[in-house]
């Protein structure tokens, strides 16, 4: 594993919480976001509901809550999810607390994906000190660790300095331009984290067009996590799930999902595998299946 400080256990994080007077550094969040079923006839994939409900019915002690649609993506956009400019998230993480020496364990419940959008989010503004909980609030309290119910308390304020992260030819995230221009090109593999039935085009998608960015391989954000402990699955069987799809490391790799989510979880464990040259089409198939002009694929 590239970065174990990117993924913490559950047993490592309670004995954080309940060292005295605690670690005072730690910056504990609950990252849940849930999609509602869009009604009938919205051009909308889902309607993005901040998981404020099932914060307040149970979280992990001394947590906060991070908004994702609501307070860490841009408003001046109708696609969901959408990484806002710099100042907007300095700004938001301060206010939840994140600043220098601080360390941040994100969580989210019924899917790691929120968390590691978080993680993608503050790798890429240059924050290296947060981690994943792995299994997220499921397996914590699959475990029968304690709860606490009721609003968020908070932690005091920070400043957050970001310094933006770049990598290979487009930084942590790329446009549609970028994923067009890299269809065909033998030195870059294009993945798509969706399921084998999105990816195939073979059911309707509720995202526009059914199927995929042309050339763009399968590997499922789902068939990367362990379904009975809702952890990540062995590094040794992600890197053979990525390699059977013509993933390496010499390669550059564009992560693609829904709405720029579930991607994350590939990315994240390309990461801890080794893998530099990682990126992630932000807009993903809530752009590019609507998008006449861009052209998609099916079986």
């Amino acid at each position: 594993m590239r970065d174990p400080r990117a993924l913490i256990d559950t047993a490592t994080l309670a004995a954080s919480l309940a060292a005295s007077p605690g670690d005072p550094s730690l910056r504990v969040f609950d990252c849940t976001t849930t999609l509602d079923p869009a009604p009938a006839g919205s051009a909308e994939p889902y309607i993005a509901v901040p998981g404020r409900k099932t914060f307040e019915d149970g979280h992990v002690p001394g947590a906060d809550f991070l908004d994702l649609q609501g307070e860490f993506s841009d408003t001046t956009t109708p696609l969901h999810f959408m990484m806002p400019p710099v100042a907007r998230l300095e700004a938001a993480f301060g206010r939840h607390g994140v600043g220098p020496a601080t360390r941040v364990v994100l969580y989210s419940i019924g899917t790691m994906m929120w968390a590691t959008r978080f993680w993608w989010m503050l790798r890429a503004l240059g924050f290296d000190d947060a981690a994943v909980l792995d299994g997220g609030l499921d397996k914590w309290k699959a475990e029968g660790r304690p709860l606490e119910t009721g609003a968020p308390r908070g932690y005091p304020p920070a400043t957050f300095v970001a310094a933006p992260r770049a990598t290979g030819r487009g930084g942590l995230f790329v446009d549609a331009a970028a994923v067009k221009a890299a269809i065909g090109r033998r030195d870059t593999v294009t993945v798509n984290a969706l399921g084998p039935q999105f990816h195939r085009g073979l059911e309707p998608s509720r995202y526009g067009r059914p199927g995929r960015v042309p050339g763009s391989v399968n590997v499922p954000a789902a068939t990367l996590v362990d379904p009975a402990t809702k952890g990540f699955i062995p590094l040794a069987e992600a890197a053979a799930k990525f390699a059977a799809q013509g993933v390496s490391k010499d390669k550059r790799t564009i992560c693609y999902c829904g709405g720029g989510i579930s991607a994350t979880i590939d990315l994240f464990l390309l990461h801890q595998l080794g893998h530099d040259d990682i990126t992630l089409y932000d807009a993903s198939m809530g752009e590019w299946a609507k998008t006449e002009s861009l052209p998609i694929e099916t079986d």
